[in-house]
């Protein structure tokens, strides 16, 4: 099943995404409106949606979740609460958010992991990190693509 697929099974549509990350935006030369937001962001989603090892990272995530879920493994009482002795969550969506946008992807990794705007709120414990470092990861590209639109002006 591809990740696009698996993530709407799992109630985390493209528009969901797209929409949270709406909630971050900042606006910046090249990407002022929200209009502009949400296109430049859903070309970089279905662009990173399209590589491999980012797919993997975000299948580590869902298979954690589940396999918590489901009884497979136990990772502590503190697991459900999002403890903060529970750090490989935020490993994984720190990891996702530079492989997509380097440390500018930290940066909104942090924003967007503190913030928890729309479904990353509702969202597990490693699958909130997993989003929100997604969202990091492309709003970076978004506003560096933005940069770059505005300069060829």
């Amino acid at each position: 099943m591809e990740i696009k697929e698996l993530l709407e099974s799992l109630g985390i549509s493209l528009e969901k995404i797209v929409s949270a990350a709406m909630q971050m935006h900042i606006p910046h030369p090249g990407v002022e409106t929200e209009d502009e937001a949400r296109r430049i962001f859903g070309k970089e989603l279905e662009h990173a949606l399209a590589d491999p090892n980012l797919c993997a990272l975000i299948y580590a995530g869902i298979a954690l979740e589940r396999d918590v879920a489901q009884g497979l493994i136990y990772l502590g009482e503190g697991y459900h609460l999002d403890a903060s002795s529970l750090i490989a969550d935020e490993v994984l969506g720190l990891s996702i958010s530079k492989y997509i946008g380097g440390y500018k992807g930290l940066f909104e990794y942090v924003r967007c992991d503190n913030a928890k705007p729309g479904i990353v709120a509702e969202l597990g414990p490693f699958m909130d990190d997993v989003i929100a470092g997604l969202i990091g990861g492309i709003s970076a590209n978004m506003y560096d693509a933005g940069l770059r639109k505005n300069k060829g002006r």
